[in-house]
């Protein structure tokens, strides 16, 4: 991968970054109401972003920088199992059409501004509701360090060495946030999507012409996957298995994190959301197409360093330096939207359900303002923190630890909406049971997200999640008959 400074590229890159701060400023005026001094205007953009504005925000939320980079490198490495990421967001739809116009319903009936807000509101259990929160901020922090990782894999290419690029670019996303709010990165995200639908139909449609077909591409992966001996353009028997239970795990996780919830929350109706469930398998077909820059890394024969370079190399080797500052400030861009979307998430929660729960119950909504806005940068500091001084293997297993831990939310979330019968402290007992084991499993097998359990002479692979959430809900189903027992013989 190129590493000199191409200033065509560069100044490109500048431009278009520049471009985003400037509109992120502008945000605090767009649809500006009488004031941002509540969290339903400065953390929720008034609870009033439409269908397409929606749409945009959590596609641009969802399919990340981190994304842009790790999907098609981890297909360059392993093949058809990195496809993984497409059955699971062709799953989350249905998941969304069906259970979050009822969780928008509940939340914009009491104005609860997050999922643990509506928890509470059903159960009246506040360590449910802790836990909830707890979970939410921890499985966050992480992941915007991961969209650290993918703006810092684009400064290399450009040539940047160091960090101060990266916190330069995180300053200004900390202050334009705090400016403006969600209406920022919503704001941003058109910007931000439009640009990765150029950069991804012009990627599919040159560079295939430029290394002599779809054919030629596949057939050189597959044989240098035949050549190293692991990976292949097609699952095996054995993979079956730990690819499907990938795929619905993490459809299952995907809406519990507070990013993703924001945007539905942020909706203006039921209705948008359903429409945004319809719209959205339109980001499945991008996430398709990008990914199938892992198997144009083999057939450009790439020498890379790490995997995370196939991309930018791609752009690099196969494109003029306009195009390579265009793409690159699409990637870094797409770095900004979620980070800014995933720290006002976190913000939320701390200032709903710790800092008003517990500090200070008669804060004003001003005050609730406050405390998110400097709970958001702090919240970017820490992952900021968290990539200058920790390896970047330690982001990466606290994000797949993050997945096994936020799909725990799951079932106090949806049971809060649909049934009753569930006591508090039976989701509370299934919570520290799921949430113990699947940490428990993820670090026995050094935070792979698989694994096996031997039953006889079967044995069954399978995402760590999913096991640990099968143990939450049987710890819910024991725990609830348990009290129904107690309070019969009470009675």
């Amino acid at each position: 991968m190129t590493t000199d400074l191409d200033l065509t590229a560069i100044s490109i890159f500048i431009a278009f970054f520049v471009l985003v701060t400037a509109m992120g400023f502008w945000a605090a005026r767009w649809r500006r109401p009488a004031t941002l001094a509540s969290l339903d205007e400065w953390g929720l953009g008034g609870r009033r972003f439409g269908v397409w504005i929606t749409w945009f925000l959590i596609g641009g939320d969802f399919y990340t920088a981190y994304t842009v980079i790790a999907v098609p490198a981890l297909v360059y490495a392993v093949g058809a199992y990195g496809f993984f990421a497409l059955p699971y967001t062709i799953i989350v739809y249905p998941f969304v059409f069906a259970v979050m116009p009822a969780l928008w319903r509940a939340a914009k009936k009491a104005g609860h501004v997050t999922a643990p807000d509506v928890v509470y509101g059903n159960y009246q259990s506040r360590w449910l509701e802790l836990a909830l929160a707890a979970t939410g901020v921890i499985a966050t922090m992480p992941y915007i360090a991961l969209q650290l990782v993918g703006m810092a894999t684009v400064f290399k290419a450009l040539g940047f060495a160091g960090e101060i690029p990266i916190v330069i670019a995180f300053v200004v996303l900390a202050v334009y946030t705090y400016s403006s709010g969600l209406r920022a990165p919503a704001l941003i995200a058109f910007v931000k999507d439009i640009m990765i639908y150029i950069v991804v139909i012009a990627a599919v449609t040159v560079i295939p012409s430029k290394l002599g077909g779809y054919a030629a591409m596949f057939a050189a992966a597959d044989a240098d996957f035949l050549a190293k001996g692991s990976g292949g353009l097609l699952l095996s028997a054995k993979q079956i298995v730990p690819y499907a239970t990938l795929a619905l795990g993490s459809a299952l996780a995907a809406f519990m994190y507070p990013h993703t919830l924001t945007g539905i929350f942020a909706s203006a109706s039921e209705n948008t959301i359903r429409k945004n469930a319809i719209l959205l398998p339109a980001y499945t077909l991008l996430l398709g197409l990008l990914a199938l820059l892992g198997y144009m890394g083999h057939a450009a024969h790439l020498q890379v360093k790490s995997n995370n370079d196939v991309v930018p190399a791609l752009f690099q080797t196969l494109f003029p330096s306009w195009f390579v500052g265009f793409a690159f400030a699409a990637i870094a861009i797409g770095a900004l939207v979620p980070a800014a979307v995933m720290s006002i998430g976190a913000a939320n929660l701390f200032t709903r359900n710790f800092w008003k729960a517990y500090v200070n119950p008669a804060i004003t909504p001003d005050g609730e303002a406050r405390v998110a806005k400097f709970t958001s940068l702090a919240v970017k500091v820490g992952a900021l923190l968290v990539i200058l001084f920790l390896p970047t293997k330690f982001a990466l297993d606290l994000q797949l630890l993050g997945g096994v831990w936020i799909i725990q939310t799951l079932p106090s979330v949806v049971f809060a909406l649909f049934w009753k019968w569930p006591k508090a402290p039976a989701l509370l007992a299934g919570w520290i049971v799921g949430f113990g084991a699947g940490t428990w499993l993820a670090v026995a097998d050094q935070v792979k997200p698989l694994h096996t359990f031997a039953f006889g002479d079967c044995e069954i692979t399978a995402y760590t999640g999913l096991w640990a959430l099968g143990f939450n809900l049987a710890t819910v189903l024991i725990v609830t008959a348990a009290l129904r027992v107690m309070a019969t013989k009470e009675g």
